[in-house]
């Protein structure tokens, strides 16, 4: 079997990998359990040590990288500079973080002494998905290295070359041989590697559906799961809200990765009152950017990752305008061998369009008109994702009570777009997933939370 990257701004062929036979997945899977075996006794210090190393790596080859993920999936290549850089910052957070995390917590019993530890289980399994394809890795990677375990990674099928130079740049780094492994196979070989015995956890960015059978799977195993599957992020804009700053913080969350981002703004939810300002203003912002090539620094949306992504994205569209929204921009597909897909904005969305219920993964906006607050936040929580969410006022206060006591989501922001920050724990709710990546809580989900009681 081979798996071919293709260039989605061309549709060309960048080159052609050999997958990795069952045999040799299972040698590797072997390879890693037994390197973790050492890796585990290995001292804080030393780990940190290692991940600023790779940090160091990162920061070197940042414009190569950029370039990579430019080619295998269409990531505009500021963006993707901007990508390696997060990536490098999320190494240098659990290298100085990671020993006070993990930290022996001492609770006062009738006991001599008893503690809690945190110890690494061994080898995690993390199936990432192409649209951050090193950031959606290395927000795992820097904090399970740092915890003790070790990780074999399943990346998407498109972009292999990414996949590859994750697991050379951590050899170039300096860690241990085989600490971190890659295996090149599809989609259907999933199931066999939970099954390997040496497999104690599976992480997943993905779909919905991919992660009900990731669950499901692992779930028949009694192995653990982290799940951060789709988004339809709404954000509300409130009568009082700055709406210049409002509509381009929402443009360039819309727009982020060419809307091809979990937590990128999906629904506009704007109270009446000043609907069609905030329209008019989000239409002009949205036709000054620009489309094109992603090696291009000035281009701000590049193509969509793969043609049958685009076209589900447009048969999206197309179904929401047939049940009454109405496109005032883009909605077309230009003619030509790529995954290109316009900046679009659908307007008079309502409940029983796609572009209301389901997840928009590319350049699409949808405006939702809403009475007032409390019927912007009901919009908002109508939806089986719970992801992330932000509101826009002038009322700070009101704002806060809004993102931390009403939205149904995992990220709530107030006058900001939705970003994950190494800091702050990461996820979501409903049928955006469960179990929390980054921060304090992400270094803790891989991790055997043990109780030492001494009598």
């Amino acid at each position: 079997m081979e798996i071919i990257s293709i260039n989605p701004a061309n549709g060309k062929a960048l080159k052609k990998y050999k997958a990795h036979t069952a045999k040799q997945v299972e040698k590797k899977i072997t390879q890693t359990h037994k390197t973790w075996l050492n890796w585990k006794t290995t001292s804080f210090d030393e780990r940190a040590q290692l991940l600023n190393k790779l940090s160091t790596v990162l920061n070197k080859r940042k414009e190569e990288l950029a370039r990579l993920m430019a080619l295998e999936m269409g990531k505009p290549i500021a963006q993707g500079i901007s990508e390696i850089e997060k990536c490098a910052g999320v190494c240098e957070y659990y290298a100085k973080n990671a020993a006070a995390h993990l930290k022996d917590q001492v609770i006062e019993t009738e006991a001599s002494k008893s503690y809690i530890t945190f110890q690494p289980i061994g080898v995690v399994l993390a199936i990432m998905p192409w649209n951050f394809p090193f950031w959606q890795v290395f927000r795992f990677l820097a904090p399970a290295l740092a915890a003790g375990n070790c990780g074999v990674l399943k990346h998407a099928s498109n972009v292999p070359g990414c996949a590859l130079a994750i697991e050379e740049m951590v050899v170039q780094a300096g860690f241990p041989k085989h600490v971190f492994q890659t295996l090149l196979v599809g989609s259907s070989e999933v199931d066999k590697i939970i099954e390997n015995k040496y497999i104690q956890a599976v992480t997943l960015t993905g779909s919905t559906n991919a992660g009900k059978k990731v669950a499901e799977k692992a779930g028949s195993l009694i192995k653990k799961t982290v799940l951060e599957l789709g988004g339809s992020d709404a954000y509300i804009v409130l009568e009082d809200a700055d709406l210049e700053k409002a509509a381009e913080t929402c443009v360039n969350s819309r727009l982020i990765n060419s809307g091809q981002s979990c937590i990128a703004a999906k629904r506009f939810i704007i109270v009446k009152s000043v609907e069609k300002e905030f329209t008019r203003l989000f239409l002009e912002k949205m036709q000054a950017k620009k489309l094109g090539d992603p090696l291009d620094n000035t281009t701000d949306v590049g193509p969509q990752a793969r043609v049958d992504l685009r076209d589900e994205l447009h048969q999206q569209v197309q179904q929401s305008i047939a049940k009454g929204a109405k496109c005032i921009l883009g909605g077309e597909v230009p003619v030509a061998n790529n995954a290109f897909y316009p900046a679009t904005i659908l307007t008079n969305v309502k409940k029983g369009m796609p572009a209301y219920d389901e997840e928009l993964f590319g350049p699409v906006a949808a405006i939702i008109s809403a009475k007032d607050e409390a019927d912007a936040i009901r919009i908002a929580n109508d939806s089986v994702f719970g992801l992330g969410g932000a509101v826009f006022t002038k009322d700070k206060k009101r704002g806060e009570m809004i993102a931390a006591t009403q939205l149904e989501a995992g990220s709530c922001f107030v006058n900001s777009l939705v970003k994950s920050d190494s800091r702050l724990p990461f996820g979501g709710i409903k049928q955006s997933g469960y179990g929390r990546e980054l921060g304090l809580f992400g270094i803790h989900e891989f991790v055997n939370i043990k109780t030492v009681y001494v009598a």
